[in-house]
């Protein structure tokens, strides 16, 4: 059996073909985990504020602790958030970098490669 196999609360199904999804380099991954991690940060901010007007006393059991551990909550919510897909911040942070590097490799390509000299026609036109 080498189809999906669908599970129940599985946001995509699950192959089980024995066929790998291509090898992506070390620097893509380095980069599509700094910028997910980027996003877990920019959720974690956005989210706080949400936080903050709560009363303390309640489901946490309220003091000290619970104004200790909330931000720590906050920070997992937003990880929560971006390990189920996110808010599309890291695809766009991804997207970006790549075209930046692609703009860069082309750059030094165009800067290695010899520019034509015009050469100079019999009747002196430029060519």
């Amino acid at each position: 059996m080498t189809g999906p196999i669908a599970l129940p609360g599985a946001p995509l199904p699950m192959s089980t073909s024995s066929h790998a999804a291509p090898q992506q380099s070390e620097q893509e991954t380095a980069l599509r985990r700094a910028a997910q991690e980027f996003e877990s940060v920019f959720l974690s901010e956005m989210l706080a504020p949400m936080f903050e007007g709560l009363d303390t006393e309640g489901l946490g059991g309220g003091g000290m602790g619970e104004q200790i551990f909330r931000p720590m909550l906050v920070e997992r919510y937003a990880e929560s958030i971006g390990r189920a897909g996110g808010v599309g911040i890291a695809d766009s942070v991804v997207r970006e970098f790549m075209r930046m590097q692609e703009a860069q490799a082309q750059q030094a390509q165009a800067e290695t490669e010899p520019t034509a000299i015009p050469t100079e026609e019999p009747d002196g036109a430029h060519r």
